[in-house]
Order: C-alpha cells, then sequence, then structure tokens
C-alpha cells in the first residue's frame, strides 16, 4: 500500500511538471488578464507567498524557459501547452526541508490573506513511520488552486506543490485529452470521450 501512495504521490507530481512545461510559451488568455486576474497574477501570489514562507527554490521552469518536452512534438506535450496558458504552479521535490509542514501552512496563510477562500483539507497517512500527506483546495475568481505536502519519513523526502488552474480554460479539455495529459495510458484513448 506503501509503494501505491507514493506512485500516487509521483504521478502527482509529473503532472505538475507536465503543466508547467511551456510557460509563458504560450499566450495568458486576454480575456483573464481583461479581468484583473489570469495567470501571471495567480502565479506572482503563489511566488510570493511561497517565498514569504522560506520554502525553498522550486524546480519548475520560469515563465519564457524552453522545455526539452515541449518542443519534443506529440500530442501529450501539444496539450500540455495549452493547459500552461491556464495553469499556475510551484512545487519543490526533494531532502526533507526543516519546518516544512509550518512554511506550508504560512504559505497558505498568506494566499488566504490575498483573497483564496480556503476549502477542504484532507490528512492522511503514508507511512507507519510518521508519514503524512496533506492537500488543500483554495478558490478564487476563477481559479482552483491544490496545495499538497507529502512528507515521508520511509523515503526522507519532502514534496511541496501549489497548483493553480483557470476553471474555464480546463474545462475546454475533452476526457480523453484530461486522461492523457494527466497519464492515463491505461488504454488506447479511443471510446473514452463523451459526446
Amino acid at each position: 500500500m506503501r509503494g501505491t501512495r507514493w506512485a500516487a504521490v509521483a504521478a502527482g507530481v509529473g503532472a505538475v511538471a507536465l503543466l508547467g512545461t511551456g510557460c509563458g510559451a504560450v499566450g495568458v488568455g486576454e480575456k483573464a488578464g481583461a479581468v484583473g486576474f489570469g495567470r501571471e497574477a495567480a502565479q506572482g501570489e503563489i511566488r510570493a507567498a511561497v517565498a514569504g514562507a522560506g520554502l525553498p527554490e522550486s524546480d519548475l521552469p520560469e515563465p519564457g524557459e524552453a522545455s526539452a518536452t515541449a518542443s519534443a512534438g506529440g500530442e501529450r506535450e501539444r496539450l500540455a501547452q495549452r493547459a500552461a496558458a491556464c495553469t499556475a504552479a510551484w512545487q519543490y521535490v526533494g531532502p526533507t526541508v526543516d519546518g516544512a509542514r509550518g512554511k506550508f501552512d504560512r504559505t497558505l496563510t498568506a494566499l488566504v490573506d490575498e483573497g483564496w477562500k480556503t476549502g477542504n483539507r484532507q490528512v492522511e497517512k503514508l507511512d507507519e513511520n510518521g508519514g503524512t500527506s496533506v492537500a488543500v483546495t483554495l478558490r478564487k475568481r476563477g481559479w482552483t488552486l491544490m496545495a499538497r505536502h507529502h512528507a515521508s519519513k520511509t523515503v526522507v523526502m519532502d514534496v511541496v506543490s501549489f497548483q493553480a488552474t483557470e476553471d474555464v480554460c480546463m474545462s475546454r479539455f475533452t476526457e480523453r485529452e484530461t486522461k492523457l495529459l494527466f497519464g492515463d495510458d491505461s488504454g488506447d484513448g479511443k471510446g473514452d470521450e463523451k459526446g
């Protein structure tokens, strides 16, 4: 069971990294910018909250940086480029960070101070040695932010991520495209799309 949970964590981190590819290469929606809260604003709030809480630097490419996978072609990479236009994300995957859970919570507090509304908070035990996983949903002006912190005592690492997606933009992806984008390779994708 422990391996299954960490496989899910790794898949989630991969999705965050995948969505981060191509940031800046795809324009931010004009409508999002027109109402005053688009991808750049969401990204700025996440970065400021993370930096203020003292979390380490992100492994995601900065806006405008080219990604090897983005230029490789293929449908999954094209979908990632589309998703990048409606995604703001930050992540850390690496050795245990001193006080990571407290820094994660301080980041959430800073985001709430910026007008993000806190939703559901889920805490799950990861391993018998005291490893835990926390997931929190926040919402602001048509954006949904998933904040996660996974701390394993067995693997001795932290995974911290904040991924915000614009709801309207992401709703334009078909069911098949969403499965392909988030790594559901269990089938050929044919017949998955309804309507």
